[in-house]
C-alpha cells in the first residue's frame, strides 16, 4: 500500500513536471503560468539585466528583462529616451546604420504648448521603438524645473505640473500608439543632479501633493503608462525605491495605477527585498546578488510570497501586450525621412520669440550675414546622458541658413572652424556645461558690419546626466561672451544694421542685464537633428513663432527662492550630513516658479506662458459655466495681425484662500489654436474640474476646494491676462488620502 501511495505521488509529480513544461504563457492563463513557475524564476522576472554587450540583439538599448523559456516568457528590451531612441548607430558583421531619429528636447516640446503635436512626435518615436526591436521606451521625464539649474532640466517639461502631466500624458498616448511602452520618470522629486543616488529631497506633504506628484498623477490616470520608473534619491529620508507609501499607497491605492514599476538604474548594494515589497516590480539593470538577496528573505519570511506573486502577476501581464511577446517581426527601417520632418516642423513651434524690436524678424532684404558663435558652426541638437539620442546627422545653423538662401561670411566661418578656442569648445561640449567662445578685435568687427547686412551671434550650453549647472559663466553669460555681444551690437548699430541672438540650450539663461543690446533674441532650445533648418524657417518667416516659455527666466539667479536650497557649488563642506548634498530643503514649498513670481511681485525677465509672434491675438466673449463636478470656461482668439499664426491661450484660477494661503494664480489648463488667418476666429474651450482646483491641507491629509468665487483669467502669460470670469464654488468640497511621507526634518517655508 505504500508502494502504491508512493507511486501515485511520483505519477502525480511527472503530471504536473509535464504540464508545466507544456504550459506556454498567454494572456488568458497568467495565473496557470504563475502557479507553474518556481520561486527562482519568478525572482528571476523580477530582476533584470543590463545590455552592455548587445545580447538582446539590440545594441545599445539600456536594458532586458530575463526570459523564462520554459514557460514561453520572452526577455523585453528596454531602451533609453526620451528625445528619442537611444540604441548604437553601427553594430559589428553588417554595415547597416540603425540611427535614430533626434526629436527636440522636452522643453521645446512643452514649449509648444501643443498637446496634440507632442502626440505626434510620441508616435513617431514609437514607431521606432517597434521597428527597432524595443519594448517599453524609458521616458518621458517629469520632473518639476524646480531651478534653471538642474542638469537634467532639458529632459523634463516645465516648472508647471499641468503642463509637465498634460504633455506626458500626450507623448505616452502616442508612443503606446505602437504597442509599445513608455516608463514615466523619475518619480518623484528627482529636483538635482547632484548626489542624486544619496540626496534626500526634504518636501512639505502640501509642496509634495500639489507640485512634485501632480503631473504624474496626471499622466498616470489619463495615459496609462505601462511602467513607473522609481527614482534614485530619497524624500524626507527614505529611498524612494523604498517607499511603501509612495509606490503603493499613493501610485497604486489613491491614483489606481495597474502597470509595473520599474527602478532607475541603481548599483549600489542596498538591500533589494524591501524594494519589492514597497512596490517595484523590476529591478533595473539587474544582479544575481539581487536574486539571492530576495529568495533569502522570502525563506526568512521577511517577504510574504504573496507579495512576490503580485508583483510577478503584474509583470507577467506586461509582458503579454509587448511585441517580443506577440512575435513582432521588426524590420529596423523606420521611416526616418518622415520623422526628420516632424522633428523640423516641432523645434519651430517650440522655439520662443523672446524679443523682436522694430520687426526685425522675420528677416527681409537680407542676403549677407556674419555669424558669430563657436555654436553656430556646431549646434547642440539635444543634452548628454541616457537622454541623448544616436542621429543620423546635425543641421547646424550655417548650414540651415546656407539651405534658405543666405551668405555665410566665408572669413569669418573660416576664423570659427579653424580656431582653438573652437575646438576646445567640442571638447568641453562633450561633457557638458557651455561651449568656449572667442571675442574679436573691434577693427574686425567693424568690416565685418560693413561687407554684411546681418549679424547673428549664438549662445550655447550644454548639460547633462549626473551633473548640475552653474550660475557663474553658466546660467549667466561668460565675461567673452558678454564683450562679443556689446561689441558686435556697437559696430553692427553703428551702421544701421541689425543683431540677432540665438539661444540653443535645454534650459533658462541669465537674460536681464544684456537683452536691451540685440535687435531680436530666439530661444531655439536643443531642437533636434533638424534645428539649423528650424531655426531658419522662424527667421524667414516661413513658420510663424508660437512657441511660449513653459518656464520662468528671472532677473538673476539669486531671485529664485529654491537656488538658495541647491548645490550651487559654493559654501559646501564635507561632512556626514552637507546641506544642499546629502539633503536639499524645499522651503520655498509651493511657491515654484512663477507661483512665487507674481505671488510675492518679484519682477523676471521673462514670464512663465511669454512668447511673442509676428501677429497679433485679441481675446474676447470669455464664458464659464459651472458643469457637473467643476466648470467649463472658453474664449474666442481672433488673429488681428497681418501674418497667419497660432496662439496659446492659458487658463489661471485665482482662488479664495480663507482657510488656507494660496498662489496668486494657478495654471488649470491650456489649449492653443489652430492656424488662424488674419481676421480669423477660433473659441477655445476648457474643463477644469473640483478637484483640479483643490489644495491640500497637510494638517487633515485632504484635499480642500474651498466655497466662493474664483476668478477664472485667460492669459497669454503669467503676467498678461487678457480676460476674466468668475465661478462659485458654493460648497467646501474634500478629498480624504493618506496620511504618508511627512517631512524628517524642520522647513522654514515662504509664507
Amino acid at each position: 500500500m505504500k508502494i502504491r501511495s508512493i507511486a501515485l505521488a511520483i505519477a502525480l509529480m511527472t503530471a504536473n513536471n509535464l504540464l508545466a513544461q507544456q504550459l506556454t504563457l498567454r494572456a488568458d492563463n497568467i495565473d496557470e503560468v504563475l502557479q507553474a513557475m518556481t520561486l527562482k524564476e519568478k525572482v528571476r522576472l523580477l530582476v533584470g539585466r543590463n545590455n552592455d554587450h548587445g545580447e538582446s540583439g539590440v545594441p545599445g538599448a539600456a536594458g532586458v528583462t530575463q526570459a523564462i523559456p520554459r514557460l514561453g516568457i520572452p526577455a523585453l528590451v528596454l531602451t533609453d529616451g526620451p528625445a528619442g531612441v537611444r540604441i548604437s548607430p553601427t553594430r559589428s558583421g553588417t554595415k547597416q546604420t540603425f540611427y535614430a531619429t533626434g526629436f527636440p528636447v522636452g522643453t521645446a516640446l512643452a514649449c509648444t504648448w501643443n498637446p496634440a503635436l507632442v502626440k505626434q512626435i510620441g508616435q513617431a518615436i514609437g514607431n521606432e521603438v517597434l521597428e527597432y526591436g524595443c519594448d517599453v521606451l524609458l521616458a518621458p521625464g517629469m520632473n518639476i524645473q524646480r531651478t534653471p539649474l538642474c542638469g537634467r532640466n532639458f529632459e523634463y517639461y516645465s516648472e508647471d505640473p499641468v503642463v509637465t502631466g498634460v504633455m506626458a500624458a500626450a507623448y505616452v498616448n502616442g508612443v503606446q500608439s505602437n504597442g509599445v511602452g513608455t516608463s514615466i520618470k523619475h518619480f518623484a522629486v528627482n529636483s538635482q543632479e547632484t548626489n542624486r543616488i544619496e540626496v534626500s529631497e526634504v518636501v512639505s506633504q502640501r509642496a509634495l501633493r500639489e507640485i512634485y506628484l501632480r503631473g504624474f498623477e496626471l499622466a498616470v490616470t489619463t495615459a496609462s503608462p505601462w511602467t513607473v520608473m522609481s527614482s534614485y534619491n530619497r524624500i524626507n529620508g527614505i529611498w524612494t525605491q523604498s517607499s511603501h507609501d509612495l509606490l503603493s499607497t499613493i501610485l497604486r491605492d489613491e491614483w489606481g495605477y495597474k502597470g509595473i514599476v520599474m527602478t532607475d538604474w541603481t548599483n549600489e548594494h542596498r538591500s533589494s527585498y524591501d524594494r519589492v515589497a514597497a512596490g517595484n516590480n523590476l529591478l533595473a539593470p539587474g544582479y544575481d546578488w539581487q536574486e539571492a538577496d530576495i529568495i533569502r528573505h522570502v525563506d526568512k519570511g521577511d517577504l510574504d510570497i504573496a507579495t512576490v506573486n503580485a508583483r510577478v502577476r503584474q509583470m507577467l501581464e506586461l509582458i503579454v501586450k509587448t511585441p517580443h511577446f506577440r512575435n513582432y517581426k521588426y524590420t529596423n527601417h523606420p521611416d526616418l525621412e518622415a520623422h526628420a520632418q516632424l522633428t523640423r516642423q516641432s523645434a519651430a513651434e517650440g522655439m520662443v520669440l523672446l524679443k523682436n524690436q522694430n520687426q526685425t524678424l522675420p528677416l527681409q532684404g537680407v542676403k549677407s550675414i556674419a555669424l558669430f558663435g563657436n555654436t553656430s558652426y556646431n549646434f547642440i541638437a539635444g543634452g548628454t546622458g541616457s537622454g541623448d539620442v544616436h542621429k543620423p546627422y546635425v543641421v547646424d545653423l550655417k548650414t540651415g541658413l546656407a539651405h534658405a538662401g543666405f551668405i555665410i561670411d566665408r572669413d569669418l566661418q573660416t576664423v570659427y572652424e579653424r580656431s582653438q578656442a573652437y575646438n576646445d569648445g567640442l571638447r568641453q561640449l562633450g561633457n557638458g556645461s557651455r561651449m568656449g567662445e572667442q571675442n574679436f578685435d573691434r577693427c574686425v568687427i567693424e568690416r565685418l558690419a560693413l561687407r554684411n547686412d546681418l549679424a547673428i551671434i549664438t549662445i550655447g550650453r550644454q548639460a547633462g546626466e549626473a551633473y548640475d549647472r552653474q550660475v557663474a559663466n553658466d546660467f549667466d553669460m561668460t565675461q567673452t561672451e558678454r564683450e562679443l555681444l556689446s561689441n558686435v551690437c556697437n559696430a553692427f548699430h553703428a551702421v544701421h544694421k541689425k543683431v540677432v541672438v540665438i539661444l540653443n540650450m535645454g534650459n533658462a539663461m541669465e537674460t536681464a542685464s544684456w537683452k536691451g543690446m540685440p535687435d531680436a533674441i530666439l530661444m531655439a532650445w536643443q531642437p533636434g537633428q533638424e534645428g539649423g533648418n528650424s531655426v531658419a524657417d522662424v527667421i524667414t518667416g516661413k513658420s510663424t513663432p508660437s512657441g511660449k516659455l513653459a518656464m520662468t527666466f528671472p532677473v538673476m539667479a539669486s531671485d529664485i527662492p529654491a537656488v538658495n536650497n541647491f548645490p550651487t557649488g559654493t559654501g559646501v563642506k564635507q561632512g556626514d550630513s552637507r546641506r544642499n548634498i546629502d539633503y536639499t530643503l524645499h522651503e520655498e514649498d509651493i511657491y515654484v516658479g512663477y507661483r512665487y513670481f507674481t505671488t510675492f511681485g518679484q519682477p523676471v525677465s521673462y514670464p512663465f506662458g511669454y512668447g511673442l509672434s509676428y501677429t497679433t491675438f485679441s481675446y474676447s466673449k470669455p464664458v464659464v459655466q459651472a458643469v457637473g463636478n467643476g466648470f467649463r470656461a472658453s474664449i474666442v482668439v481672433t488673429n488681428t495681425g497681418k501674418v497667419p499664426g497660432k496662439e496659446a491661450v492659458q487658463l489661471y484660477v485665482s482662488a479664495p484662500a480663507k482657510q488656507l494661503a494660496k498662489p496668486l494664480r494657478e495654471l488649470k489648463a491650456f489649449g492653443k489654436t489652430q492656424l488662424l488667418q488674419p481676421g480669423q476666429s477660433e473659441r477655445l474651450y476648457f474643463q477644469v474640474s473640483t478637484y483640479d482646483l483643490a489644495s491640500f491641507v497637510s494638517s487633515s491629509s485632504e484635499w480642500q476646494t474651498e466655497p466662493g468665487r474664483y476668478s477664472v483669467q485667460f492669459g497669454a502669460s503669467s503676467e498678461d491676462i487678457r480676460a476674466q470670469a468668475t465661478y462659485t464654488q458654493k460648497k467646501l468640497w474634500t478629498k480624504r488620502v493618506r496620511n504618508v511621507m511627512a517631512p524628517n526634518h524642520p522647513l522654514k517655508l515662504i509664507r
